[in-house]
């Protein structure tokens, strides 16, 4: 619930700051589909741009600076995204980058590269 209430709260914010004429980027794990189908709702369709990060499970544990992956693996963490807790992975997010297959830099030039093809 408190995921959720957190990406609808900034989904609000991010549609004040956009009719203030800014333009926004967020990042947040959503792993619940209606979630991002509520925050999809409030934008005009060029508005939003749902950028999928397909990293592997398997190297997100390897990344983990904190050890939270090994915490919730250990069942020290409840509701851990995609251990104790499920994912659902976006049906047509409009990018898809996987990280394990780029650089930083080549990634946010390809996520670049895609968003110039938007209106």
């Amino acid at each position: 619930e408190a995921r959720s209430e957190n990406i609808r709260r900034v989904a609000h914010t991010a549609k004040l700051m956009l009719d203030a004429g800014l333009v926004v980027i967020t990042a947040l794990v959503s792993p619940f589909a209606q979630d991002r189908k509520f925050a999809r709702s409030l934008f005009e369709k060029h508005e939003f741009v749902e950028i999928f990060v397909d990293t592997p499970l398997d190297v997100c544990i390897k990344r983990d600076p904190k050890g939270m992956y090994k915490r919730a693996l250990d069942n020290e963490l409840t509701d851990f995204t995609g251990i104790s807790s499920p994912y659902e992975r976006p049906e047509r997010p409009d990018i898809i980058v996987n990280t394990s297959e780029r650089s930083i830099d080549e990634t946010i030039d390809f996520i670049l590269r895609k968003l110039k093809l938007f209106p």
